[in-house]
């Protein structure tokens, strides 16, 4: 029987769970150990919250090591006498220096949510959707201390079809990433498979994602917005500032529908009645489907115009 693959896994995001579940599971893997970042505050009481790693190792009856800072010297010498054949890093959240990526007999193994060298960086789920690409996938990547730089072992690619959103995209890609992880590392192991070196001049980046990313802009293409709806899901949400009466609030577009045959001047209301919502655009125009406002529930873009009862409306555009 061949040896065992011994894999200490570093993972924070939901993208990695799959990714664990079957390391846990598989008989080919000896897994050595699981570190996650620390737990953190969450929701309105600021309860400490385990990340999606942290929560789905404890289910599986996993000892989960909350990791503050994974350069200290005392981790390391922890994973030196464990031994392992990989450190497998699957969304952790935090860089790796030199002295830990050179610790594993085969080296560290990140699994990136794109097609390098497209999409190096934070945000690579949120950027292909936002960017309305065809395609993406996943790549296992020997680290180095660039930032996604290292030479690749294989990638997996899948094609979009343009209504994909962030959340069920990651859940996608993160069961991908399950079923090639085992094979993938045994080619490694066994010599198999070798690193590619990325073709640096075709390179892009994407940094991590603020709030302040979701607010819409009316003076771009419906289509960007269209997509801003998909790539922020469930965070931070596309939004804008609904202003009635004296009051302004924030308002989240969950769904929409692209009009291209429609104008209107930005952020002018071109209908609003019990059939639709629409606003124009910088190029065509944006039905509203579903929508969210703070402390109030997801709803349809029209029960959300009748709980307004016709109050007058405007939005106001930033110059």
């Amino acid at each position: 029987m061949p040896e065992k693959i011994r894999i200490y896994f570093l993972g924070s995001g939901a993208i990695a769970v799959p990714v664990l579940r079957r390391l846990a599971t598989s008989e080919e893997v000896a897994l050595l150990g699981v570190g996650t970042q620390l737990d953190r505050p969450a929701g309105r009481g600021g309860r400490l919250t385990p990340t999606p790693v942290g929560s789905a190792g404890e289910e599986l009856g996993l000892t989960v090591e909350r990791i503050p800072r994974v350069n200290d010297e005392a981790f390391l010498d922890r994973l030196r006498l464990l031994n392992p054949h990989f450190l497998l890093v699957v969304s952790f959240g935090q860089l790796l220096k030199a002295p830990l990526l050179a610790l594993p007999e085969m080296g560290c193994i990140n699994i990136h949510a794109s097609l390098l060298p497209r999409y190096r960086g934070a945000s690579p789920i949120v950027s292909v959707i936002r960017n309305r690409e065809a395609r993406t996938g996943i790549s296992f990547m020997k680290m180095e201390c660039g930032l996604d730089t290292g030479p690749v072992y294989k990638s997996v690619p899948i094609e979009l079809v343009g209504t994909e959103r962030a959340d069920r995209l990651e859940r996608q890609l993160g069961e991908m990433a399950a079923e090639t992880v085992v094979p993938v590392l045994r080619g490694i192991l066994d010599g198999r498979l070798l690193p590619v070196a990325q073709d640096h001049q075709a390179a892009t980046c994407c940094s991590k994602i603020r709030k302040t990313d979701g607010r819409i802009d009316w003076r771009r293409p419906a289509r960007e917005i269209e997509a801003m709806t998909r790539a922020y899901s469930p965070w931070p949400g596309a939004f804008f500032a609904l202003r009635t009466g004296d009051r302004e609030f924030p308002v989240t577009v969950v769904t929409a529908a692209v009009h291209a045959e429609l104008s209107g001047a930005p952020g002018e209301v071109l209908r609003r009645d019990k059939h639709a919502w629409v606003i124009g655009c910088g190029e065509g125009a944006l039905e509203l489907l579903t929508v969210s406002a703070p402390g109030k529930r997801e709803m349809t873009a029209t029960a959300f115009l009748n709980g307004l009862r016709g109050a007058e409306m405007s939005l106001p555009v930033e110059l």
